[in-house]
């Protein structure tokens, strides 16, 4: 049994074949879907997508870096509002950060949203979610300036050096989602992550964005968790059904979604907490 830590399936890209993909993934062993938010606009499809899942998909909530615009302190009022007016439950902020590679000029905004956000997880003791392209000098600056016993969260497809790595993993209470870069030929983080201890990662897909090879190119979907899990065990040298378990304890560990490790009870689903 694997979990999605990282995935968008309320978009359009599934809307054709969505009970066919959600199958797939199930008979992958993909049964848990975590899905970040992206802006105002995704959040009523998030929504429905989580009450059609509703004991497999948990939504979060969050506005993307690349979604920072000229009216973003608007959009994250709306995004505070369903935060801290819920009804329903978030299992992290998500997914936030800076991205440089589509716009550089929006720096300023993007730290301050990020920032803002930060805050908001911590006030509510729920993890973060980074979004970080091109951009983990910057990220890091307001990682490390933040930073207390009160901020956890998780570099999602993480595409960064060794040294990078490191630097996240000093902070004690950060994960690394690993997806389908970590299959890439030209992605070399496969060269290095056997060196962290895997209690560091989680697996994600960021569906229907980064599909793994062999169908790099092409849209993504949760079923192809599980062979970013076969890679990832054959980077430590260790069984598949040994990754899932610690990377499946690791995600319930950060989002405090109290899963099964393993495929031992198909009616497991995470409490509810009130909020």
């Amino acid at each position: 049994m694997l979990i999605d830590s990282h995935t968008h399936i309320y978009l359009d890209a599934f809307e054709e074949d969505f009970d066919a993909m959600i199958e797939r993934a199930r008979a992958a062993g993909v049964k848990y879907f975590l899905m970040p938010n992206i802006d105002v606009e995704s959040i009523p499809s998030m929504h429905k997508c989580a009450d059609r899942l509703s004991d497999n998909a948990f939504p979060m909530m969050g506005l993307h870096p690349c979604s920072v615009k000229d009216d973003y302190q608007d959009k994250l009022e709306e995004i505070k509002r369903h935060l801290f007016q819920p009804v329903r439950k978030y299992w992290a902020v998500g997914e936030i950060g800076i991205d440089l590679y589509w716009d550089k000029s929006t720096l300023p905004q993007q730290i301050d949203a990020f920032e803002q956000q930060i805050q908001w997880a911590k006030a509510l003791d729920l993890p973060i979610v980074i979004h970080v392209r091109e951009a983990f000098d910057e990220t890091f600056e307001v990682v490390d300036r933040l930073m207390d016993d009160r901020l956890r969260g998780v570099f999602h497809c993480f595409s960064g050096t060794a040294e990078q790595a490191q630097h996240i993993a000093n902070y004690g209470s950060f994960k690394m989602g690993l997806g389908g870069v970590l299959t890439f030929k030209n992605g070399k983080i496969d060269k290095f992550i056997s060196d962290f201890d895997p209690s560091l990662f989680i697996l994600e897909t960021d569906a229907p964005y980064l599909a793994p090879v062999p169908y790099r190119g092409k849209r993504n979907e949760p079923a192809y968790a599980a062979i970013v899990a076969q890679k990832m065990a054959e980077c430590y040298g260790v069984t598949t059904e040994e990754i899932a378990a610690i990377t499946n304890a690791n995600c319930n560990e950060l989002f405090r979604l109290n899963l099964p490790t393993h495929e031992t009870n198909t009616d497991a689903h995470p409490e509810h907490f009130d909020d």
